[in-house]
């Protein structure tokens, strides 16, 4: 039976007459996969079931923050109360203290944090107290990773920006891309280069330790452990952007698996379990120059608030090493069925995965960086995901984004979801 969709496209329809381009973020439009979004009415475990009542397994996952999936019975109920007695108070509560002593134990290089209400902003504000404790202006960036949509970071960048194909977004002044450098992803040489010609100004490395906004593409050998050798060279801050990877590689992130101790770390998504969050922290003395400790302001009204406090603690408890074997589990399992189903159907796919995030790239060569990324057939991917969709599968509208799965995930979902692109493969 075909799949329903005219109140979604009513919506749609009435969003665009209110909203730009009708949606809140610009990935949800579906343009880059020649379809209308879907307006969704509710979720739950590893299902979404839009307002035409359509059901489908999700792999978006609120573009993964949702690792024990959508809207877990245990969160739910400590979130509600939590809620009765107050949504926000602008001023501190023991929830922001005991969310901040759990991430401070599980993330290697974070002595101090500081809760604000997006990765946009925990990315900003970290490039900020860099600037400050370095007395630079410059910041290094790599080519498809994504910081958010601060002035700075929008060179270049990965993610929505790479979905429509543009890296530059109009409304960056010239002054603020002109303190931006790019890098090459995987590539150090590209790194020393750059250090050669303005070692003087660089304040700082942002990287995505495990990238995620072009896709899946995890760090080659020796490329952390080279930032981190060439940035104290120089006297320069490396911050791993882990907004994705942060308890999503492991508890302590990438940087645990990796061995790699970065100066400042960039979170959000899991800590928010679904609400609003972000923070930035890292060594005590850069993080004693934020207001009020020192003179590095930042500020937020809803920053700490208690209902995103109470989901990160309820989330970050529950992160087990049996979650991770299952999660790592059915990330093998997703993997290689999508491959196989696109040899089966003599189509190219290369697919990315760590633990439980991957990306399928329609492209013949490997891919570990920018360039290679991009090489991918975005066409071929949009005619995938339409017929993935029409099989009651949701995967990320755009070739660039990384595929999410959480602990409601089972088995049997990835078999249908394997099935279902043999299925679709026939037909791209």
């Amino acid at each position: 039976m075909p799949m329903r969709t005219a109140k979604s496209r009513s919506l749609f329809e009435r969003a665009q007459k209110l909203i730009p381009g009708g949606v809140d973020s610009p990935v949800r439009a579906f343009k880059s996969v020649g379809a209308s979004p879907l307006f969704i009415a509710r979720a739950s475990g590893s299902r979404l079931t839009d307002v035409d009542g359509n059901t489908f397994i999700d792999y978006v996952m609120s573009w993964g923050p949702l690792i024990h999936g959508h809207a877990p019975k245990g969160l739910v109920t400590a979130i509600s109360r939590v809620a009765r007695g107050g949504t926000s108070f602008g001023a501190p509560s023991p929830l922001e203290v005991a969310l901040a002593e759990r991430v401070c134990r599980l993330m290697p290089s974070i002595e101090r944090v500081r809760f604000v209400n997006s990765g946009t902003e925990a990315a900003m504000s970290a490039l900020r107290v860099a600037r400050a404790a370095t007395g630079r202006d410059g910041v290094m960036k790599f080519q498809g990773c994504y910081h958010g949509h601060a002035d700075a970071f929008l060179v270049q960048a990965g993610s929505g920006a790479l979905t429509f194909g543009v890296p530059n977004s109009p409304g960056v002044t010239p002054g603020a891309s002109a303190d931006t450098l790019v890098a090459s992803y995987n590539d150090l040489e590209s790194v020393h280069r750059l250090f050669a010609a303005h070692h003087d100004r660089i304040a700082a490395v942002i990287v995505e330790p495990i990238a995620g906004n072009m896709g899946v593409v995890p760090p080659s050998g020796g490329f952390l452990r080279g930032l981190r050798d060439v940035c104290t060279a120089h006297g320069a801050l490396l911050i791993f952007d882990e907004v994705i990877s942060g308890f999503r590689a492991a508890p302590g992130g990438a940087q645990a698996i990796h061995g790699v101790r970065p100066d400042l770390t960039c979170l959000g998504k899991i800590i928010g379990g679904g609400l609003p969050v972000g923070a930035y922290g890292g060594r005590a003395d850069l993080m004693a120059l934020v207001s009020p400790s020192g003179p590095v302001y930042q500020a937020g009204t809803l920053s700490g608030n208690p209902l995103a406090m109470t989901a990160g603690i309820w989330c970050l408890d529950r992160l087990t090493p049996k979650l991770y074997r299952h999660l790592a589990a059915l990330g093998t399992r997703l993997a290689g069925g999508l491959a196989d189903a696109a040899r089966d159907a003599g189509v190219a796919l290369q697919v990315n995965a760590v633990g439980s995030v991957l990306t399928p790239f329609f492209t013949e060569q490997p891919v570990r960086d920018y360039a290679s990324a991009t090489s991918a057939d975005t066409d071929r991917y949009a005619r995938f995901f339409r017929e993935m969709l029409a099989r009651n599968i949701y995967p990320p509208p755009s070739q660039f984004e990384a595929w999410f799965l959480s602990a409601a995930h089972t088995v049997k979902d990835v078999e249908k979801t394997i099935a279902a692109a043999k299925a679709a493969m026939r037909h791209v």
